[in-house]
């Protein structure tokens, strides 16, 4: 969906956000895009600010969570969603969306399994393991 480097996927959230700012049309990625940003009004002063967004590095040891993750791994959810992969993950998406009222904040919370999916595919270097993240996902809701 996003491109594969850092400053390529930063430049697409930029973009989509001064495209929507200044009203012209948006492509469907952009769409998700800016609907992503839209939610986090907190990120907006970041995608309006200066050229030195691409190589801003976020400390995660000074508490500084990176955005443009956080972003990412809300595309990556609604895309999972959408097309239930892994299977079942839909399910589990509407059971929390109905327990907290909210889709956001349902993906907030399944946020947290894919993010530890991802760290344990990376740190043992291999695919991230289905298993293990819907049974995560099912121990939230």
């Amino acid at each position: 969906m996003l491109g594969q480097d850092r400053d390529s996927m930063r430049r697409q959230f930029a973009a989509a956000w001064a495209k929507a700012r200044a009203g012209q049309p948006l492509t469907a990625l952009e769409h998700q895009l800016v609907d992503v940003i839209a939610a986090h009004p907190e990120y907006q002063p970041l995608l309006e600010g200066t050229p030195d967004l691409l190589q801003r590095e976020f400390d995660p040891d000074a508490g500084e969570g990176n955005p443009f993750l956080h972003m990412g791994l809300h595309l990556a959810i609604r895309e999972q969603v959408a097309t239930d992969r892994p299977a079942g993950i839909r399910a589990i998406h509407q059971r929390l969306t109905r327990r907290l009222g909210d889709p956001q904040a349902a993906e907030h919370q399944m946020m947290e399994c894919l993010g530890l999916a991802l760290w344990e595919s990376q740190r043992f270097g291999r695919p991230p393991d289905e298993l293990s993240y819907l049974h995560c996902l099912r121990r939230l809701g």
